[in-house]
């Protein structure tokens, strides 16, 4: 039989940093506040706070040296942790070196975290052997991404941005995560370009087909004209796909670093999910077809049937 533990609290001395006092109680211990518990969230957590009243106080006694318990509570009020499971319990719980190369093959092999840890589950006899849970899973995979983040495309990119936000304050960005804490669709804007859209964001016109990284991801731009004529960027960004979803929070995130003004016409190419978006975000905006950027699709269209066909 088994539970997990917390420690309440621990004063040390000021002279010699050696704890005096410290006081553990059972995990179950308190309850879940009431903002949390009722705030909106994806999924519905587990209530694992029964108010378990388990404590254990210890004191130092400075003659010789050793820690005395003061105040000691063992009732519980919930259901222990039997043998054949206590190695589930959140400070028993560890993936092992083979186990994290198993998940990193999965990864690597493109094995979603929760077909993964079923599937790594089988060959102990059901994933409650494995050791860790599929949280555990997860949370392994995020931690290894964050890190390689750092090294990677993305972490430079991350690491330019917040250079140029200590240089610059109004330089804005905003990065939008999937589930597995990927970076998919980013979105920036320097000071001149929130400047120039505040002036003359009357009418913009917003297109992908300006070209793409040596992964394919679409690159989009915002742009319209000062009152020179002059073409002016009002933001850019890096795509993952071309759906709505995509191109909805792009628009939102637009608005939101342009401090919600909206244009008062877009132009954009017939593209159906950028139509979508546009309708569901641009409200007040008058969403028209750019026929440069239809010819300039149809011309890629045609070109790539002609070499289909030779």
């Amino acid at each position: 039989m088994g539970f997990d533990v917390r420690k309440c609290y621990a004063n040390k001395s000021g002279l010699d940093g050696l704890v005096t006092t410290c006081r553990f109680v059972c995990s179950n211990q308190g309850s879940r506040a009431k903002d949390k518990k009722f705030s909106v969230c994806k999924r519905n957590r587990a209530q694992t706070r029964t108010g378990c009243m388990v404590h254990m106080g210890i004191t130092l006694e400075r003659g010789n040296g050793t820690y005395k318990v003061h105040d000691l509570f063992v009732e519980h009020n919930h259901i222990l942790q039997t043998a054949q499971t206590s190695h589930l319990m959140p400070s028993q719980r560890n993936i092992s070196k083979h186990q994290a190369i198993d998940i990193d093959v999965a990864d690597d092999s493109g094995i979603a975290p929760k077909v993964a840890h079923e599937f790594l589950g089988r060959y102990v006899g059901g994933s409650g052997n494995l050791g860790y849970t599929h949280r555990d899973h997860k949370n392994y995979l995020r931690t290894k991404r964050q890190r390689e983040m750092m090294y990677g495309e993305a972490g430079s990119l991350l690491k330019y941005f917040q250079d140029k936000s200590v240089e610059n304050p109004s330089f804005q960005y905003a990065i939008q995560m999937d589930c597995e804490e990927q970076i998919t669709n980013i979105f920036w804007a320097d000071a001149k370009m929130i400047v120039d859209y505040a002036h003359f964001g009357d009418v913009i016109t917003f297109d992908t087909t300006f070209g793409t990284n040596k992964e394919y991801r679409p690159f989009g731009v915002f742009v319209g004209f000062n009152q020179f004529r002059e073409t002016v960027v009002f933001g850019a960004a890096l795509m993952y796909d071309e759906t709505f979803e995509s191109f909805k929070w792009l628009f939102n995130a637009f608005l939101s670093i342009h401090n919600q003004k909206q244009p008062q016409t877009i132009f954009t190419d017939q593209d159906s999910a950028t139509g979508k978006a546009v309708a569901h975000v641009f409200t007040s905006t008058w969403h028209g077809l750019c026929t440069w950027h239809i010819s300039q699709n149809a011309l890629k269209h045609l070109c790539s049937q002609n070499e289909e066909e030779s």
